[in-house]
């Protein structure tokens, strides 16, 4: 399996265990899912009705999106103007990096994520925004919309900004 651990923060924000595409050669897009999580039912050998206790108890699950809870992500908010302003700082973090290791990759980079960027502030609205596990205000923000079908929901990352490990 391959984690994709962001360069700043090393915090994990994705795997290859879910369905990973490369978008504009610039982000790996990831249809995710919600699912239910928490609720394990623990018989004690109790019997509810015959102790006076209420069957209709909640069952303790809670509906999450699959990767948000597996790799810890925590929500955090922003209007357009300061994501504007984070995405111009985390950019050119990025290139400054990929100046040193690849500058090669600058220019295909640049390119596609303005183009990609314009995607988000084009459809602000519908975009969620998180952080890694360390909530480093400094490393990347995984963005999660949902596909056309309005139903399945996908989370976006930067390439340029994970390194990959094989675990």
């Amino acid at each position: 399996m391959i984690i994709f651990n962001d360069i700043f923060s090393n915090d994990e924000l994705l795997s290859d265990a879910y369905d990973v595409k490369l978008v504009d050669d610039v982000i790996y897009e990831a249809d995710c899912a919600m699912v239910r999580v928490g609720g394990d039912n623990i018989d004690i050998g109790a019997n509810p009705s015959a102790e006076g206790g209420d069957e209709d108890v909640e069952d303790g699950t809670e509906l999450v999106n699959n990767v948000v809870h597996s790799f810890r992500l925590q929500p955090t908010a922003f209007d357009k103007k300061s994501f504007l302003t984070y995405m111009k700082g985390y950019m050119k973090a990025i290139k400054a990096r990929l100046q040193e290791s690849d500058p090669d990759a600058v220019a295909t980079f640049e390119k596609g994520a303005q183009t990609y960027a314009k995607k988000v502030i084009g459809s602000f609205k519908d975009w969620e925004f998180y952080t890694g596990e360390s909530m480093d205000p400094d490393a990347m923000v995984v963005m999660l919309n949902y596909r056309e079908d309005g139903t399945t929901p996908f989370v976006a990352i930067w390439k340029h900004g994970i390194r990959k490990e094989k675990v």
